[in-house]
């Protein structure tokens, strides 16, 4: 990367160009395409993004105003607002979300060795849980909520080895969150961590039936019988039981035929008792309380991705449009990460992306820009390879 490119420019040379036409070809996103493009238009709704820019006529303003330069930002040419939109309106949002599963393809190995917080399993271990995007109900008819508000919800499978996306799904805010089981095809062995809204037995045991685990939480109404019960426990540690049951429940037991596991644990912090419900017999009682802890991660996934990408304010109304916009804000995280991972980069991505948000117009080479200040080493580990870091 020399000196004589911008930041943006140099950005986009670790973005594989001919991977992403081929996800152009496959839905003909260029078909009758003279200037404006798909790649075009990923490049500067990726640049919207690292910049973080609210709406479809900042880009277009900020693009304008530096018409000079666009060549060498990689950049063909800057159009209006309404070529965006329609764009967006009109290509097809897979080629996007074919492309963010590629960068999820490329990137989640290369954080297959980070730790997770006091675990020591060697599965993959994934995390499930939505998030919602507060919209008008007049402007995006399709997409309803709650009490006659507009809602859109994404819902997002991230694996805890480098809090990594694996599973995207976008809906309006009707769309239960159990429904989303569906559309997730279960790994064998993998461990799958889900809050209580997730209880749905026919799934469940579905994905006990593929060889994969669950952890989630109980609800409160769940009737059982308890077959076995371990009595050998620590309650210093916050146990306060580990039991084989049997649901009791006609439906429920129709649904899921097989012993499940509750573990009971006390939450002196929060005052809170927790019962958790799982497959998995091998792992501790305690495990199993840390496993569902690390869920966590997911929520500050979100957190992370509402502060610093926008995706709280969306770029158009159709359900292609919102896609579209969501699945690029998807492809910045993951362009961002890659970048961290192939630089050797200490910076957490938030710090990242703060750099290179202010600095895409610099001429710095961009190894400068996020290698020259590394944290000292004798920083704690955890922190070095933590995505998000505390710093929100």
């Amino acid at each position: 990367m020399n000196s004589g490119k911008y930041v943006f420019s140099q950005l986009l040379e670790f973005v594989d160009r001919y991977e992403f036409a081929k996800c152009v070809k496959r839905y003909n996103g260029d078909y009758r395409v003279r200037d404006f493009n798909c790649w075009n238009q990923f490049v500067q709704l990726f640049f919207g993004q690292l910049t973080s820019l609210n709406s479809l006529r900042d880009i277009c303003l900020c693009l304008k105003a530096h018409k000079r330069k666009l060549y060498h930002l990689g950049i063909k040419q800057h159009v209006n607002q309404s070529t965006i939109s329609r764009a967006n309106e009109s290509r097809d949002w897979r080629i996007f979300a074919d492309f963010g599963d590629f960068l999820i393809k490329l990137v989640r190995p290369l954080y297959m060795d980070s730790p997770i917080p006091n675990i020591d399993i060697d599965n993959d271990i994934f995390a499930l849980d939505s998030t919602t995007i507060s919209c008008s109900i007049n402007l995006l008819t399709w997409a309803e909520g709650k009490y006659s508000k507009g809602a859109v919800k994404v819902h997002t499978l991230i694996d805890l080895r480098g809090s990594i996306p694996t599973f995207i799904l976008i809906t309006d805010g009707k769309y239960h969150d159990s429904n989303a089981l569906d559309e997730i095809v279960p790994i064998p062995e993998a461990i799958y961590l889900m809050d209580k809204a997730y209880v749905d037995f026919e799934a469940l045991y579905r994905m006990h039936k593929c060889g994969s685990f669950f952890v989630t939480r109980a609800k409160s109404t769940l009737k059982y019988d308890v077959i076995e019960q371990n009595y050998n426990i620590d309650e210093t540690t916050g146990l306060r039981a580990d039991k084989t049951i049997m649901l009791t429940v006609a439906k429920s037991k129709k649904l899921y035929p097989e012993k499940l596991r509750l573990v009971e644990f006390y939450d002196q912090e929060k005052e809170n008792e927790l019962v958790f419900l799982t497959n998995d017999f091998d792992v501790s009682a305690m495990e199993v309380a840390y496993l569902y802890k690390n869920r966590w991660q997911v929520e500050t996934f979100y957190k992370w991705i509402k502060q610093n990408l926008t995706i709280k304010k969306l770029w158009g109304h159709s359900p292609n449009a919102v896609k579209t916009h969501i699945w690029i804000a998807i492809c910045t995280y993951l362009i961002v990460a890659y970048v961290k991972h192939s630089l050797k980069s200490t910076l957490s991505i938030y710090e990242i992306m703060q750099i290179l948000g202010i600095s895409a117009f610099d001429k710095t080479p961009i190894r400068e820009l996020l290698t020259e200040f590394q944290v000292n080493s004798k920083q704690n580990v955890k922190e070095q390879l933590d995505l998000f870091n505390s710093n929100f």
